[in-house]
């Protein structure tokens, strides 16, 4: 029996084969056929170059899905998205590069090795602990890779990036210690940013600014909050109280190019008093 210090016991890793792909069978079939002769001639026509576009937009409304907190939504966007991700894999199988259930196999053995504190014997206190032994992992297990931030896209949106970037660089101890600290790069940012206005330096005024929003996002992420589904829920906000704005000025049988700055400052306070819609409401 084992003794109570002792951490239980992981469940067994199933072993690697085509079968892990069983479940994605009909799907795969399914692209199979659209791309084979005779079958859709769109769908023939259709490369990688194509297929990234649909691949991003997908992914943004899995991701505009997921902010909406509908689960049937979610599930209908993820189907969307996993389309694609077959798509992708019938490219490759045609080109004679792999096949999905080469693809499935790699990742699975790619994360049980990312994972030796649930599948070996390596003990992490906590998530934090997890998210930083996951960077000196992949350094470990890439040593040729030229950064350790080259994994951060290029394409990511700017905000995320920013996120991604500085929760690379915190997994090997390059981090602020607090989030007071952030707060307190923050506030000299804000200074930069007022000095360059009242110079009147254009160039000064746009770094200063990045600066000030890399800054924040690195806040964000110290506070253990994601900023980019933090300002997506601001913007949300903010999106449902001018649309009451303008309801307001139609029930006064106003428009917006005629309405005075104080009236807007007035419905938008008076907007500000109502109930958010809940996500997914």
């Amino acid at each position: 029996m084992a003794s109570r210090d002792e951490p239980p016991v992981a469940p067994p890793v199933p072993p690697a084969g085509a079968e892990e792909a069983a479940e994605l069978r009909p799907l795969l079939d399914l692209v199979a056929r659209l791309r084979a002769p005779g079958g859709c001639p769109w769908d023939r026509e259709q490369g990688l170059g194509e297929v990234r576009a649909y691949l991003l937009e997908e992914a943004h409304e899995l991701a505009a899905a997921i902010d909406g907190g509908d689960w049937r939504e979610i599930g209908d966007e993820l189907g969307d998205l996993l389309f694609q991700v077959a798509f992708i894999g019938r490219l490759a199988a045609e080109a004679g590069a792999f096949d999905l259930a080469q693809v499935i196999d790699g990742v699975r053995r790619k994360m049980v090795a990312r994972h030796p504190h649930v599948f070996g014997g390596e003990t992490l206190a906590d998530a934090a602990a997890v998210r930083d032994a996951w960077e000196r992992r992949k350094l470990e297990a890439e040593p040729d890779r030229a950064s350790l931030l080259a994994g951060v896209p290029a394409s990511l949106p700017a905000l995320l990036a920013a996120y991604r970037l500085t929760q690379k660089a915190a997994g090997v101890g390059f981090d602020w210690p607090t989030a007071a600290a952030v707060l307190g790069k923050a506030e000299e940012e804000i200074g930069e940013l007022r000095r360059a206005l009242a110079a009147g330096a254009a160039a000064a005024v746009r770094e200063e600014a990045g600066d000030l929003l890399f800054t924040m996002a690195n806040l964000a992420r110290k506070l253990e909050i994601d900023p980019e589904a933090a300002l997506a829920a601001a913007n949300r906000k903010f999106r449902q109280r001018f649309e009451r704005v303008e309801r307001g000025l139609a029930a006064r049988g106003r428009r917006l190019g005629e309405a005075t700055l104080a009236e807007l400052d007035a419905l938008w306070e008076e907007a500000k008093r109502q109930p958010e819609t809940e996500a997914g409401s």
